[in-house]
């Protein structure tokens, strides 16, 4: 099970006592809020939610499981759901997180299909979802940048290495991701195994 972050000043609530891990319910309607929040993506607020509102996992935490995320096939948020509600309460979690997460946006995306199709030509409507898509952009990149401080706090040079020549191929030269990952998965997991092999000898 994970602790909480424990950065708070001396004496306050955090300090003193960890917040106690979601019950399903919890999980459920935490998921269910930042699917509603979510528009253009639902990463900038589940790392809102799940690191600094409610303190579950610690930066470094989610930074990892998204990683994990990342690797595995399927949407990534869906399989930051699933793997966070089953860390806290097994299989049920999953479906708890999974269920909160999708059953809103679908009821509502459902809804919007139904409308769209028959005012989806309007040019003032097709004004405002121009402008909802560079909101996203913008909060995908201020999620993105607060997810790299760990790494720029630490500075680890073979760290910042790997991701700027993750950024590099993929980015820059849209080599295609799996054979990226097949290179870079593999080595960041032998630099890590050794580099905290060393610390604790």
């Amino acid at each position: 099970m994970i602790a909480p972050p424990d950065s708070s000043p001396p004496g306050s609530r955090s300090a003193r006592s960890p917040a106690p891990p979601p019950d399903l319910l919890t999980l459920f309607v935490s998921f269910a809020k930042m699917s509603l929040a979510g528009f253009g993506g639902v990463l900038v607020w589940a790392r809102r939610a799940i690191v600094d509102q409610h303190r579950w996992m610690t930066a470094d935490q989610f930074n990892e499981t998204f990683a994990l995320c990342h690797f595995l096939p399927g949407p990534n948020i869906v399989n930051l759901a699933v793997v966070f509600g089953a860390r806290f309460r097994g299989v049920a979690g999953s479906i708890a997180a999974l269920a909160g997460l999708l059953g809103p946006p679908v009821l509502i995306v459902t809804a919007l299909a139904v409308l769209y199709s028959s005012y989806g030509a309007i040019p003032a409507l097709q004004r405002t979802l121009n402008g909802v898509s560079c909101a996203a952009v913008g909060l995908f990149i201020g999620v993105t940048a607060r997810m790299m401080m760990p790494l720029l706090k630490r500075r680890d040079p073979v760290a910042l290495l790997l991701m700027a020549a993750v950024f590099v191929v993929i980015g820059l030269l849209r080599w295609p991701l799996p054979p990226v990952l097949l290179v870079a998965v593999p080595f960041g997991i032998a630099v890590t195994y050794l580099s905290r092999r060393r610390n604790t000898a």
